[in-house]
């Protein structure tokens, strides 16, 4: 039997129900729910004997379920799948890549040991790569990483008239040059002091007059730096910003703050479901599968 069988842990999400209906995958079955100890009880159901096998599991906060997850996978190959590869939309862990004081944990390898030790190969989209330049420096497994910049430029120009890219750290280029294209784009400086309070400095600039700023980057967690950003923009007489970001993290109220500053809009792709979303990745990932 050719047709793959996919996954959604640790529950069903929009990107999975679009991947399996472009892959024409069987959807896998399983139990699982808690003892009253804490522990796990796990039981697949469906039929996974010498079938490949696909796990979409957007890897946002893993903690509560990263061991069940471990779990699936041991048992799938206890049952013959011959095959298992993990699709992370969001690949966690990736942003503690530098051990900044002694004795801090090195967590983004430790975590890509784990799930090398598992799973066959991974797909995931734009991972955070800052001080590692690719992911094999870190995984031993076959990975493939997709660029969601031509969705991203696609929605924007669709969407934004007379769009103006904006990156709001020297982290965010790699994201905002390549979604820009032709489009006039600038790359803010932030610098952090000991105190932990951020400062921004914009470059000269030129054309802006008249265009719509369009903030670009991979990831939007605690948004102080974009709020930052937004009001300086406005003291500069910019018009009202579109967000534009993949992964959509907006931890405690960041997002209700942003969408307090006066934004046009804020649009996010799914690799974490979030009502932000509006760029769907499933395409690109099934690109690579089918």
């Amino acid at each position: 039997m050719n047709q793959p069988i996919l996954f959604n842990f640790p529950k069903a999400s929009s990107i999975g129900q679009h991947l399996q209906e472009k892959l024409n995958a069987e959807e896998g079955h399983f139990i699982l729910h808690p003892f009253p100890d804490g522990e796990s009880y796990l039981r697949i159901e469906s039929d996974v004997k010498g079938r490949e096998v696909l796990i979409n599991a957007t890897l946002f906060q893993p903690n509560p379920w990263i061991l069940d997850l471990l779990f699936l996978v041991d048992t799938l190959r206890t049952l013959g799948a011959k095959n298992i590869k993990l699709i992370a939309p969001y690949l966690s862990y990736m942003r503690q890549d530098k051990v900044f004081q002694d004795g801090e944990a090195l967590t983004s390898k430790t975590f890509s040991h784990l799930l090398s030790a598992y799973f066959d190969a991974l797909i995931t989209v734009d991972p955070h790569l800052h001080r590692y330049h690719c992911l094999s420096e870190i995984y031993t497994l076959s990975t493939t990483v997709l660029r969601s910049a031509p969705l991203i430029s696609k929605w924007i120009l669709e969407n934004v008239k007379h769009p103006f890219l904006i990156g709001p750290d020297e982290e965010s280029r790699q994201w905002v040059q390549e979604v820009a294209g032709d489009l006039p784009f600038i790359v803010l400086q932030k610098e952090r002091n000991s105190q932990g309070h951020v400062a921004i400095t914009w470059p000269s600039f030129e054309g802006a007059e008249g265009k719509t700023p369009v903030f670009v980057d991979d990831i939007i967690s605690s948004g102080g730096t974009m709020l930052l950003a937004i009001e300086q923009a406005k003291a500069l007489g910019l018009k009202s910003p579109v967000i534009v970001a993949i992964h959509p993290i907006f931890a405690n109220d960041s997002y209700e703050k942003l969408q307090a500053s006066g934004v046009l809009k804020i649009v996010t792709c799914n690799s974490i479901p979030h009502p932000s979303n509006g760029i769907d990745i499933a395409p690109l990932i099934a690109s690579v599968l089918s």
